[in-house]
């Protein structure tokens, strides 16, 4: 997949406890230390520090991790740090803790709300790194200076982040653009901050019940592939130009485009967009944009994204998501982009509907159908846990739990109950979890299952469409020419064998023995109870026959019949009495 899996899955306040200032990610740890190599021992210490400040002490305690503990920490109190101290301890670790916190600052269902605000500055407001080093990069990148490929080159980037920062610029005839240079030897730094976590994501899988239902190292390898193309500049150009042309028919989104000969690996260059983040207008900048058409075609835009295209931008957090001066919506920062195959489409389209008509049992189902089962799975508890979420939106109770949130927490409820979920469906909830926010910071009544529902047929109508490529119908067409070629001959064949009188029909019934026996010993039934009416029948006309045989003061023949007609009656009933006491019995065994 194109995209990064939600990251991490197991991070998570305490239950509960949603203004609790310590996180919680509800590990219990067993078995043997883990072994830390001394390559990266300051690494280990900065995080034990981190674990130790914001509440995985008992975590730390593993004697190899508690001596990488700075001594300042650990002969102090773990205490409540503040929020905004989580954020300045990942800058402090480097770009990727950065990018961790970036993705944890767009999950409101695993932080409380101060951690989530505080985290947000990570977004676009990084500490930057020196110009001399940007003019460094771009000239080697262009192989030209930066006088010579720009008429202007502002010194004070625009906005800064985890792996690079903005800088305004104009080219040589006067356009005006954005250059995104990347952080010097970001790379390297990345590099050998996952060899550290690599070794703590197995210690996790091997020796804790939530690493082995989560996959750490799994999950750790696709937070990885999405990092390595978020370093990829020209990836990201050529994500501006596909989802650009996607979403060319939306008239209110604007995707910027790359300028390809002024972009490389490490350097882009791209369309400058004038406007501000959707978190920071205020009431009367929403009126004016008209906010209600915005944020349903923003919606709209990424249901087609997702559902048509197959490839969609995944980190819709508001950094990435501008209202521009004329009154569209700007998606910036394409380097995170998601990948879902035509057959994952079509679940993924059916659990969405689902999920905002409140069909819960319809959406356990899609879920467990699409997962891996692991050992322990309790489909029972899945199911409970998604009525209780969804059930009551059928009454519209729940009109403000946006499916993206739902679809995070039936990801979070399916790993608990023993499912592994695809990294699509939790990509998809991440992103649809970030957009509910922007379309709730544009129109506070924005519901996104109402937008889901009232998309889903011109969605159906268009998976239609998209579905009969040209390709598609010329293999229908040469499949519907090689019947049409062959039918003749076939048909002939089969007259051939009626004439000779060589055509068998042969069917083939499931437990063909069982049927047949059954339905002798019915026929048998039958025929005793028809022997038995018989003699009754003719009892009752020979009693009108005078004879001088009597038996009882009646004609003897006549109570002969009568009296053979009893003992078979009751006989009968005895035999199908007795039949149905033993198939009791064997049932019960």
């Amino acid at each position: 997949m194109g995209g990064a899996r939600s990251w991490p899955r197991g991070w998570g306040s305490k239950p509960g406890n949603r203004g609790a200032k310590t996180l919680s990610m509800g590990w219990s740890i067993a078995g043997p230390p883990m072994k830390i190599s001394t390559n990266h021992f300051k690494r280990y210490g900065q995080i034990a520090s981190l674990l130790w400040k914001y509440g995985r002490s008992d975590l730390v305690r593993q004697p190899d991790l508690l001596g990488a503990l700075p001594p300042e920490i650990k002969n102090g109190a773990a205490g409540n740090p503040a929020p905004e101290q989580l954020a300045d301890d990942l800058e402090a670790m480097g770009s990727t803790y950065i990018k961790l916190g970036q993705v944890l600052a767009g999950r409101p269902d695993l932080l409380p709300e101060p951690y989530l605000n505080a985290l947000a500055r990570l977004q676009d407001r990084v500490k930057p790194f020196p110009y001399d080093e940007v003019e460094q990069i771009v000239t080697t990148e262009l192989g030209v200076r930066i006088s010579k490929a720009f008429s202007r080159f502002e010194a004070e980037p625009l906005a800064a982040a985890s792996l690079g920062q903005v800088h305004l610029a104009a080219l040589r005839d006067g356009r005006p653009v954005v250059v995104k240079v990347q952080r010097p030897n970001i790379r390297l730094q990345i590099a050998e901050d996952f060899e550290v976590l690599e070794e703590i994501a197995g210690f996790l899988d091997d020796h804790t019940e939530t690493g082995r239902r989560h996959r750490f190292r799994l999950v750790l390898e696709e937070f990885r592939t999405a990092l390595q193309h978020e370093l990829d500049y020209e990836q990201e150009a050529q994500n501006l130009i596909a989802i650009g042309e996607n979403l060319r028919e939306f008239d209110l989104i604007r995707v910027p485009q790359p300028v390809a000969s002024y972009s490389t690996r490490s350097v882009l260059t791209m369309d400058y967009v004038r406007g501000q983040k959707v978190t920071a207008l205020g009431p009367l900048a929403k009126l004016d944009a008209e906010r209600t058409a915005l944020v349903n075609q923003l919606f709209a835009a990424y249901l087609k994204q997702v559902l048509i295209d197959g490839v969609f931008h995944a980190d819709p957090h508001p950094g990435n998501v501008l209202l521009t001066e004329d009154g569209r919506i700007a998606l910036i920062d394409l380097g995170m982009v998601g990948h879902v195959t035509p057959g994952m489409q079509e679940k993924l389209f059916k659990l969405l509907l689902a999920v905002s008509d409140g069909k819960s049992d319809e959406a356990a189902d899609l879920i467990i159908n699409i997962s891996e089962k692991l050992d322990g799975f309790d489909a029972a508890d899945f199911r409970r846990r998604a009525g209780h979420l969804l059930a009551p939106r059928r009454n519209g109770s729940l009109q403000q739990l946006g499916v993206g949130r739902s679809l995070v927490v039936l990801s979070h409820d399916a790993a608990r109950a023993g499912l592994f979920v695809p990294g699509e469906l939790t990509l998809l909830g991440k992103t649809l979890l970030q957009l509910d926010g922007v379309g709730r910071a544009l129109d506070s009544g924005f519901d996104p299952n109402a937008a889901v529902r009232r998309n889903a047929t011109e969605l159906m109508l268009r998976r239609v469409l998209h579905s009969a490529t040209k390709g598609s119908l010329i293999g229908a067409a040469l499949d519907s020419k090689n019947l049409v070629s062959q039918l003749p001959l076939k048909f002939d064949r089969i007259l051939d064998s009626i004439a000779n009188a060589e055509l068998e029909l042969k069917v083939k019934a499931v437990d063909a023995k069982v049927v047949l026996d059954g339905m002798q010993k019915i026929a048998n039934r039958i025929t005793v109870g028809l022997i038995l009416a018989s003699l009754i029948v003719g009892a009752s006309l020979l009693m009108r026959v005078p004879t001088r045989f009597q038996l009882f003061g009646y004609p003897g023949l006549a109570a002969l019949c009568f009296l053979g007609a009893t003992a078979g009656g009751l006989w009968l009933l005895f035999n199908i009495f007795s039949h149905d006491q033993k198939k009791l019995r064997k049932e019960l065994r």
